[in-house]
């Protein structure tokens, strides 16, 4: 271990497989949304296609990944200082909520009035204005390392802390507190009934710490080879545990519950940072053999990938809606939804590329 790391940082400034991996969750989270809008609507997708972004790609490839590089990210981050991930925290709840916005209400209001459709984007009598999605997750995040940081909590004890919220959030998972609203504002906490948050935070809060601590050790690794020697075995024994529990035991990521995801066990998040190394070893690799463009590609997916993050949601409900009513016997194949998905990924990266750009001139 000595040999393998220096005592001073060697891979500073940005890190392609970082970029890479990062990308890649994007790219598959909007495969995912797509999906998941397009099924409320005439469509036709092959149980395969469906498996594969809906459940594989789009879940322990996805969300598990670019909350555990959020956590690297603070590593590499020049602004990690406690008071600015607190403001940085909030800032990022509150996107939180305008997401929401365009996720429900505005698809909602729109297709009704154009469509008649009421019933295809749920409101919940306007309490998913505060659905707890994965920004709002990265917010509370946030907030929470920074609280840790300012009280210079130790790697081992936010280890303990990640894990044992895991374990609570596990032994909750499902909770129902009789009212709406209690159930609105625990769901930011711990999974509850009523379909109030996809990222409870005590479930999720291991992966942006066992980011945070890898990312402390990738940033000393002499040799990244030898760092990601094995990452085929973390990939192939993550997919294993994830088939085995989902298929076999009905349970984990893979499931046909989708709230099994969302309210994992520990047990599934430690397999899910165990793919994460595996998953940023094979972008590593594929990197030496990727052209400048697409790396390139990659990078500019990377640094906007919170305003992309965004920006898809604004677009891939109004997008379907839009097509449903220009087209009205439109039927979402595989095909499709495919090209559909890769519309709204450079739509919504011109977008943030605009966006980024009209911050720096203003500033």
């Amino acid at each position: 271990m000595a040999d393998l790391f220096s005592n001073e940082k060697v891979n500073t400034g940005r890190q392609v497989e970082l970029d890479i991996a990062k990308a890649l969750s994007i790219i598959f989270m909007i495969f995912l949304h797509t999906l998941m809008v397009v099924k409320g609507f005439n469509y036709s997708i092959s149980p395969t296609y469906d498996f594969i972004f809906s459940n594989v790609l789009g879940r322990p490839c996805a969300a598990p990944v670019f909350m555990f590089c959020m956590g690297v990210g603070i590593v590499y981050s020049r602004r990690s200082q406690w008071d600015i991930m607190v403001k940085r925290g909030i800032t990022l709840y509150l996107l939180g909520i305008l997401v929401n916005i365009f996720e429900f209400f505005l698809p909602g209001f729109v297709c009704g009035t154009l469509l008649g459709r009421w019933d295809i984007f749920p409101m919940a009598g306007g309490l998913l204005l505060f659905c707890v999605d994965i920004l709002a997750f990265a917010g509370l995040a946030f907030v929470l390392m920074g609280i840790l940081k300012k009280f210079e909590v130790s790697n081992k004890w936010l280890i303990i802390i990640a894990v044992a919220m895991s374990v609570i959030g596990t032994f909750l998972r499902g909770s129902d507190f009789g009212l709406p609203v209690l159930n609105l504002f625990f769901a930011n906490f711990i999974g509850c009934k009523g379909g109030f948050g996809a990222f409870p935070l005590f479930n999720w809060f291991i992966f942006p710490i066992a980011g945070y601590v890898w990312g402390q050790y990738f940033i000393r690794a002499k040799d990244k080879g030898q760092f990601f020697k094995l990452w085929p075995v973390f990939i192939i024994t993550a997919m294993i545990y994830f088939y085995v529990s989902s298929q076999v035991l009905g349970s984990g990521v893979f499931s046909s519950d989708v709230h099994l995801y969302y309210f994992m066990t520990t047990l599934d998040a430690i397999f899910c940072i165990i793919y994460a190394h595996g998953n940023i070893g094979l972008c590593y690799y594929l990197a030496k053999y990727l052209p400048d463009k697409i790396i390139k590609a990659f990078s500019i997916l990377s640094s906007n990938i919170n305003n992309i993050y965004i920006a898809q949601w604004c677009f891939i409900p109004l997008g379907v809606i839009f097509l449903v009513y220009m087209f009205k016997d439109i039927v979402f194949t595989d095909l499709i939804s495919a090209i559909f998905s890769i519309c709204m990924l450079i739509l919504s990266t011109l977008f943030a590329i605009y966006y980024k750009k009209l911050r720096t001139h203003k500033s």
